[in-house]
């Protein structure tokens, strides 16, 4: 995936000022979104069990061992509900500050693909509702891991939001799974633009654990992975279209605001003012040359008055 070379690389770095409420508002508005797209519960479990039903028929069916592992060790299952409910608020922020600050060529096409990516599958939860794992009824062999060790964290038995905060989160906006996506958009990153081996190995190792995680914790489908990453490729195709719309967009916005200004001349001062030969404006200081000029012109008028008068 070539996104960090393919949009035209911006010498200057964006001012933080800007980027920080724009950065915002996108988080608002996919948060809000989420919650605005609540489906029946009826619709998203039947779409969360034909997925289940399909990984079966394809023997993708991961989440069953790795969710058994998870609730048969507490010393997996508490660390990976930890990570889940924190990770993605940490580390992509982190990432795109160090892109920011250590990458400024490549900080505005990383930055588009990341708020066009996250309003795609903002779209994603909107068409399709899914029931994720762990809210499967018991007999599908789900257990909610983030429920069962509740007493270690913040988070309640409603997702990872904290505690009496669940009606604050969409659970039914399992499709496509951009805990894997954003994941995917930090590896690349990582891996692209760290010059450190240990950089270019997290870009590595932190997809692939976050997939590992989202499936263990019984919040996530594989093909609900598989689609976050669908989801961030689609976003790195746009992101240079996206670039160049906006600028087209503050081009003209610019443009309207210039004609909209009046233009108007600096009034001139000594405007419909004559002034004598030889009067200066007080404090006006006479060049050598204008000196040489009126010394001249007198002589030439047969100035009679004896030198030491003048």
């Amino acid at each position: 995936m070539s996104l960090a070379t393919a949009a035209p690389a911006s010498r200057h770095r964006p001012r933080w000022w800007a980027e920080l409420p724009l950065i915002a508002i996108v988080y608002a508005l996919y948060s809000a979104g989420r919650l605005l797209v609540r489906s029946d519960v009826s619709t998203a479990v039947d779409h969360g069990l034909r997925i289940l039903h399909l990984e079966k028929t394809l023997f993708l069916n991961a989440e069953h061992p790795l969710n058994r592992l998870m609730t048969a060790h507490p010393a997996i299952g508490i660390p990976s509900d930890f990570a889940y409910a924190s990770l993605h608020y940490v580390v992509t922020p982190a990432v795109l500050i160090w892109i920011y600050r250590r990458r400024t060529a490549a900080y505005r096409a990383a930055r588009t693909w990341l708020m066009t990516s996250t309003l795609l599958g903002l779209i994603g939860f909107a068409l399709m509702p899914t029931c994720p794992p762990r809210l499967l009824h018991a007999t599908h062999g789900f257990v909610d891991t983030m429920a069962q060790y509740s007493s270690y964290g913040w988070w309640g038995a409603e997702a990872s939001a904290p505690r009496g905060m669940g009606w604050m989160t969409n659970q039914y906006a399992a499709m496509p799974s951009l805990h894997v996506g954003w994941a995917l958009w930090c590896g690349i990153l990582l891996w692209r633009h760290g010059r450190h081996p240990l950089l270019r190995a997290a870009g590595v190792v932190y997809p692939l654990l976050t997939t590992f995680i989202v499936m263990g914790t019984a919040n996530h489908y594989f093909l609900d992975a598989v689609a976050g990453a669908a989801v961030m490729g689609v976003g790195a195709l746009l992101t240079t279209p996206v670039m160049r719309l906006a600028d087209r967009i503050r081009a003209a916005v610019r443009a309207r605001t210039a004609a909209a200004v009046p233009v108007t001349k600096s009034p001139v001062v000594s405007a419909g003012c004559k002034t004598s030969a030889g009067e200066r404006i007080p404090s006006q200081r006479t060049s050598s040359a204008d000196s040489t000029d009126v010394a001249a012109s007198a002589d030439a008028a047969g100035d009679d008055t004896p030198a030491a008068a003048r």
